[in-house]
């Protein structure tokens, strides 16, 4: 069998017979009236976006809801679209998880038509300004991950190709956001067309990141007169451009191989998985649990899809933004941070089997329901409590996900902040609830300092996962080992004093010495690890 629209016209009662659900829509209608008239154009096709956005669209075509799909434009690695995308006619297999021990396998044909977004390829470039010149474009949704919307470095340095841009103007550029912008330019030109700009990534206040980028790019051009004046206005008009913010839920890992072999009795071609030129693992399928939230900002200067008949959430800012906190901050996010930083410690390669360990268990737990719980603001369309449940229960114990600690512990420097520092500010302001009284969250900290030393429970070596932050936070344990003896742990406050890491200064809220004591634990031996979670953890 093949993995082309061919293919499951052609073969679908073999398809069927191995288990797979086929798009059952009128397809040459569907693509017909989405080249004619575009109203969703989605950048960055990823693993999430595959298997979320897509499949969204996908029920609601089956249902007769949609008459469109979408189309899919990759900024930053065109092999994706070139090697997966174009060979199987935009098709892709999504395979579901289930915690039941069942495996749901959809073909996912929702994608209408892909674009690699490079302004050096005329053909390419001409037909996405093309679509950005139609009236009937309703939205331009992203997933391209929170470093994909940063003019500038850590330090503050706008980046050379973004710099570069500024100065070039509209006509080629060359970053990935100045190609975005040009398009939009593209579409003011062709008269002052609404649009709204969805960030669907997994950052907080996601819409802002796109108008800050947005209005520094049309205010750089029309400063320098490489724009039309109006731009700078168009760009900040609500009734011409919004940009919703939203907060996505969805465990997708990279294609397993696992995932590969399993799916390869059924007999379909070509499903090996490549790695390209820029370290993107790509396959025709993708993994994903079955639990998925989707809750947006409802603002759409154009009009929209009804994604909300496909269980996409639509409600005001202020709803998004309690969502996206009561994920980011209590409900998921920190629980996650934590195993993935004591999972790589402990020497374990799937999340799922941590929540064997009872300890671990209990732990993330203890962080999420008894320290994080209670400040916690109810957005009202979902439940807190009801939300860790599912997290804890069903979501991270799913044997059938292959998520790694490895993965979540990317970035771990960036996401601390956001996803303790808020719990910790919540009790510095509520008068009866105390810093003091926060005993995991600490731990939390402690297993970090630790996890930077790149030495495991067992004392041997592993490999820190990428983060831009290990070059400056590194040296602050190269001088401590695995030993008793008593440490000078004075060296550790320049960095526990630092707020950006931490979100507060833990130094001043006096959470410091706390973390040096369990850090002094943690690091004084082989199996130290374990020992301090059993004396502490609950």
């Amino acid at each position: 069998m093949e993995l082309t629209l061919k293919g499951i016209q052609t073969e679908r009662a073999a398809f069927e017979a191995a288990g797979y659900s086929l798009p059952t829509f009128d397809y040459e209608k569907v693509h017909k009236n989405t080249i004619e008239a575009p109203a969703w154009i989605h950048f960055g096709a990823g693993n999430i976006f595959r298997a979320f956005q897509c499949n969204v669209a996908q029920n609601l075509l089956n249902a007769g809801i949609l008459d469109k799909g979408i189309i899919a434009v990759e900024g930053f690695d065109y092999e994706i679209i070139e090697k997966m995308n174009w060979p199987h006619d935009n098709l892709s297999i999504l395979a579901t998880f289930k915690a039941d021990n069942t495996v749901e396998k959809t073909i996912v044909g929702s994608i209408m038509e892909s674009l690699i977004l490079d302004s050096e390829n005329e053909a390419q470039y001409n037909r996405l300004k093309e679509i950005f010149a139609n009236p009937s474009l309703q939205m331009a949704s992203f997933t391209i991950t929170e470093k994909g919307y940063a003019l500038t470095d850590p330090k503050g340095n706008v980046f050379p190709a973004i710099a570069a841009d500024f100065e070039a103007g509209p006509g080629k550029p060359g970053s990935y956001l100045g190609k975005v912008v040009s398009l939009l330019y593209h579409r003011y030109l062709n008269g002052k067309l609404p649009i709204a700009l969805v960030s669907m990534d997994n950052c907080s206040h996601n819409g802002d990141k796109v108008a800050a980028a947005v209005k520094a790019f049309a205010d750089a051009w029309c400063e320098r007169g490489l724009a039309e004046a109006g731009f700078s206005a168009y760009v900040r008009d609500p009734k011409a451009i919004s940009y919703p913010w939203s907060m996505i839920d969805k465990i997708t890992p990279r294609p397993d191989p696992k995932v590969e072999a399993m799916l390869a009795p059924d007999g379909i071609q070509g499903l090996d998985a490549v790695v390209t030129s820029k370290n993107t693992y790509i396959a025709p399928f993708v993994n994903a649990e079955e639990c998925e939230y989707l809750v947006i900002e409802d603002k759409f200067p154009n009009g929209r899809p009804p994604l909300e008949k496909g269980g996409v959430i639509f409600t005001d800012k202020e709803t998004v933004d309690k969502v996206e906190k009561m994920k980011v901050c209590t409900c998921l996010n920190p629980l996650h941070t934590t195993l993935a930083i004591y999972g790589c410690l402990l020497g374990y390669s799937l999340i799922s089997d941590e929540m064997k360990n009872p300890l671990l268990k209990s732990f993330v737990e203890t962080v999420g329901y008894v320290e994080g719980l209670p400040v916690v603001v109810n957005p009202g369309i979902l439940d807190p409590k009801e939300f860790i449940d599912t997290v804890v229960n069903v979501r991270v114990p799913n044997p059938f996900m292959p998520d790694t600690p490895q993965r979540i512990a990317t970035d771990t420097s960036q996401k601390l902040a956001i996803r303790f520092g808020e719990t910790i500010k919540a009790y510095q302001k509520r008068e009866d609830l105390n810093v003091s009284d926060l005993k995991l969250i600490p731990l939390v900290f402690a297993g970090w300092l630790r996890y930077l030393m790149a030495v495991d429970d067992n004392g041997n070596p592993f490999t820190l996962s990428p983060d831009p932050l290990l070059d400056s936070v590194t040296p602050y344990v190269a001088g401590y080992e695995l030993s008793d003896a008593p440490k000078d742990l004075s060296g550790l406050d320049p960095l526990l004093g630092n707020a950006k890491i931490f979100g507060v200064d833990l130094n001043e809220i006096g959470m410091a010495d706390a973390v040096k004591g369990y850090f002094a634990e943690l690091s004084s031996g082989i199996g130290a690890v374990a020992k301090t979670l059993e004396k502490y953890v609950k």
